[in-house]
């Protein structure tokens, strides 16, 4: 695998860092590069902006309007996309339900949701944790019945990213009883729209509405919106889960972080000098980028795989364990670095501008905010100590 920054590795990055500055909007760049969620409008904005660029899906085949990119090409769009501010793409439709879609969906599937996904004219939300039933997923009781030419689906999922404003929701649902419990399962699309779907929302710790709780009772989906074949959700679901591991992973955010960090750490002066010039400091700074030069070789080498024609294997949840570990030592060693002010945490910072001037310096304001949203990262996509089973089970036979 060839992983040098050729001239024309770099000269596309540069493009990409041109055309970012150029349409991006700066009170976006602000908010995304001091940890505050953009807005559901802000995302369509920058989306449709990479859309008409034809940048608007990055990892997709030719086939379904991808831009037919190296693995490298794939890695620096990435990276310089973080490190400008500009917000994530819409993961749950574009990186998760997409590639599930083409692998297992109907023609009619494709033909109608691809392109509404990579145009974000539909929102997705995923439907699969439920109370009782997280990192054992197979443990779900959220039903659906065949009543002729639907499915009548009851039950409630819980921690729903983006519900609130999602147009859609894949929803894993259990069809059938079986021996055993990951037999029975399907997944389903289910439009947020339809009688019987109501949404509540789940405030966090960091004062943000960015989950919530969605329940089902007596929802009629039509028999086509089920994926592939009746029963055969859970190998679905571990399809889409393996790509979502491997975003979780995210390199170029943790390195626009540590930049940050430092930033943090010269301004933050001590009886010796500056933070920076810590050695104890400099030591925890330096452990963290090897760890993610690590994972960043770890995970070229599994895209290269990938382009090859391969799944994403037990590599995925190995990334999801390193990139989440690396994501909150990162935000914790912030926390670390402003010290006291870190505890003056201002949930409206950066969101609609600060009403108010901030205690300390004006980076400490969300600091607490992102570390505690940062705590739910090890958890959600299967907590760590589950990917840790899989691993030793699928890369060690134990």
């Amino acid at each position: 695998m060839h992983l040098a920054h050729d001239a024309k590795d770099i000269a596309f990055a540069e493009e990409v860092r041109a055309f970012v500055r150029e349409n991006l909007c700066p009170l976006t760049r602000d908010q995304v590069l001091h940890g505050k969620l953009p807005r559901r409008e802000q995302r369509l904005v920058w989306q449709r902006a990479l859309v008409a660029r034809g940048w608007g899906a990055p990892t997709w085949p030719v086939e379904y309007g991808g831009p037919g990119w190296t693995v490298v090409q794939r890695h620096l769009f990435d990276e310089v996309l973080t490190e400008e501010g500009a917000p994530a793409a819409p993961v749950f439709g574009m990186g998760m339900l997409a590639p599930v879609l083409m692998k297992f969906g109907s023609r009619s599937q494709k033909d109608r949701f691809l392109p509404r996904i990579l145009n974000v004219e539909d929102w997705w939300c995923q439907g699969f944790s439920e109370p009782g039933a997280g990192s054992d997923l197979a443990s779900l009781k959220t039903r659906a019945v065949r009543d002729g030419d639907e499915w009548v689906v009851n039950g409630q999922k819980i921690w729903t990213t983006l519900a609130h404003v999602a147009d859609w929701m894949f929803c894993l649902v259990r069809t059938s009883d079986e021996p055993k419990k990951q037999l029975g399962l399907s997944l389903l699309l289910v439009p947020m729209s339809t009688p019987g779907v109501t949404v509540r929302p789940i405030i966090t710790i960091d004062d943000e509405h960015e989950v919530n709780e969605v329940f089902l009772e007596n929802v009629r989906i039509p028999a086509e919106n089920v994926v592939g074949e009746p029963g055969k959700g859970w190998d679905y679901a571990k399809y889409l889960l393996s790509h979502e591991r491997t975003g979780i992973a995210r390199i170029g955010q943790s390195r626009r972080e540590i930049r940050r960090l430092k930033a943090l750490a010269a301004d933050e002066p001590t009886p010796a000098g500056r933070l920076i010039d810590d050695r104890d400091f400099r030591t925890k700074v330096a452990e963290i980028e090897i760890r993610l030069t690590a994972l960043e070789l770890t995970t070229l080498r599994m895209l290269a795989a990938i382009t090859g024609g391969a799944g994403p294997g037990a590599e995925a949840n190995l990334l999801k364990i390193k990139g989440s570990e690396i994501q909150q030592d990162i935000a914790e060693l912030m926390m670390d670095a402003v010290g006291r002010y870190a505890l003056a945490y201002d949930a409206h910072a950066w969101s609609n501008g600060v009403h108010a001037d901030p205690i300390g310096p004006a980076d400490a304001a969300p600091l607490a905010g992102v570390y505690f949203n940062t705590r739910k990262v090890s958890i959600y996509g299967g907590s760590n100590e589950i990917q840790r089973n899989i691993l030793a089970k699928s890369a060690l036979g134990l």
